[in-house]
């Protein structure tokens, strides 16, 4: 196989070394065991084309490989398939000043596209800690949300286009960047989300946002989940609300010890706020007195017990930083994620629910709770006990996940809020999906991959 993808492809495009195939073979999470048999390095569509026809043809399985920044195991090779590998597909294509749309290739970072847009004075929200190594064309295919989509929405939102090339080899592009297009099925909508199960997505195009208006960003701590949710429903009702992220004083504290960093708030509490609040004109107009006003009514009503507001950019940073290094914190204890979805609304009775049930099952291990309050989605990470290999710590956990699923399910949530089902939630769709909705899904997968190359065995 090795001389047919070289001729495809360059040699020095298609890797075969151990540390190589270990690398590009798996994505964030940490306990596969990874076995490609080759990576490969794309540049254009057309290349992809030709590897999807030739994988047809020896009935090859493909993994899409971007910025392999996922959670749910959804780009990990485990059965020696190739991983394509959009690393050179980095490409910034054509903006388009009076659409204000911008065309990409799928390898894009995010990061790359905010500077971007930054210097057309422009703005792409879709936001999270991953933007400086997390690829668009991976942000396409698991409908990337965080920690701004209480104001600006999922990537679903900002892609007006797309071009793709289909397990059976096909080259689609999707929606032309119309805004308005009443022509029948919008394939682009099933690709969004798709897992790179469907296909590869080559190319996306993106509406940008005008630039955002000034925020100010809140460090406030409280003593209950109910009084976060009381003050969540406060400022919303006040303020524009660009994002509201809750942590527990655990998820804190390994912050601290990780950063050095020291919390802003005088007193130690259960939960704390990290909220950013748009506040357009001048420090005396309405939106920022809002602000201010809101802030005295929640200690008012002892809603918080403390609070800061920054006074500056680099004030700003800091607060966000107790919030978006919470992973980063947690990652030399190789947590077990769960990262689970309610309606906003629901929040505090499944909390109370999975509390006494992960203390009960874990009674001396250390469960850290996060997640965006502004849209529902809550993380649970479970620290691994030093003492406790890897495969033992996940079988563990696994055993109570059809507790933690069946009580999202009772509240009519979703067992995954943004990392995707990937291969570690598979098994538990039927809790979010119903029978119809997933012998849909088959189909679907049927008719865009006949073969089932294209990223086997992820999500169904």
């Amino acid at each position: 196989m090795l001389s047919e993808l070289q001729s495809i492809f360059s040699s020095e495009r298609v890797l075969t070394s151990d540390s190589d195939l270990k690398k590009y073979g798996k994505d964030w999470t940490s306990y596969f065991d990874i076995k490609a048999s080759y990576v490969v390095f794309p540049a254009s569509a057309e290349e992809i084309q030709k590897l999807v026809l030739f994988a047809r043809s020896k009935k090859i399985a493909l993994i899409p490989s971007g910025g392999r920044t996922g959670l749910s195991g959804g780009a990990c090779a485990l059965n020696g398939e190739v991983v394509v590998s959009f690393e050179r597909m980095n490409k910034i294509l054509e903006f388009d000043s009076i659409d204000q749309t911008v065309r990409i290739q799928s390898g894009v970072l995010t990061e790359e596209l905010q500077d971007f847009a930054k210097k057309k004075d422009l703005f792409y929200p879709v936001d999270f800690a991953a933007r400086g190594s997390s690829q668009m064309g991976g942000n396409v295919a698991t409908n990337a949300g965080g920690i701004k989509v209480t104001r600006y929405g999922l990537t679903r939102d900002w892609v007006v286009g797309l071009q793709v090339v289909t397990g059976s080899g096909e080259l689609l592009n999707l929606n032309q960047s119309l805004v308005k297009n009443a022509t029948g099925y919008d394939f682009r909508h099933l690709f969004i989300g798709s897992e790179g199960t469907l296909g590869f997505v080559t190319e996306v195009t993106l509406r940008l946002a005008p630039p955002p208006s000034k925020t100010k960003v809140l460090f406030l701590g409280s003593d209950s989940l109910e009084k976060v949710m009381q003050t969540y429903s406060l400022f919303k009702r006040q303020n524009i609300l660009v994002a509201f992220e809750m942590f527990s004083d655990k998820a804190l504290k390994l912050v601290e010890q990780s950063t050095g960093l020291k919390s802003p708030l005088s007193s130690r509490c259960n939960y704390y706020i990290v909220t950013e609040i748009e506040c357009p004109g001048e420090p005396t107009d309405g939106p920022e007195q809002k602000i201010m006003s809101s802030l005295e009514q929640a200690l008012s009503e002892e809603l918080i017990t403390d609070g800061a507001i920054n006074q500056n950019e680099a004030q700003a940073k800091i607060f966000w930083r107790f919030r978006e290094d919470i992973s980063e914190s947690l990652s030399k204890f190789s947590p077990y994620k769960n990262d689970i979805a309610v309606r906003i609304s629901k929040i505090p009775t499944l909390v109370k629910e999975l509390d006494p049930l992960l203390a009960k099952n874990y009674p001396t291990w250390e469960v850290i709770w996060f997640g965006h309050i502004g849209d529902g989605n809550l993380h649970i990470n479970i620290l691994r006990p030093a003492d406790l290999s890897k495969e033992d710590f996940v079988k563990e956990c696994q055993k109570v996940d059809n507790l933690v699923f069946q009580a999202v399910k009772n509240h009519q949530g979703s067992i995954s809020a943004e990392h995707g089902v990937g291969l570690t939630k598979k098994a538990y769709l039927s809790f979010t999906r119903s029978p119809a909705e997933i012998e849909l899904m088959r189909n679907i997968k049927q008719v865009f991959d006949p073969d089932g190359i294209i990223n086997p065995g992820k999500m169904l």
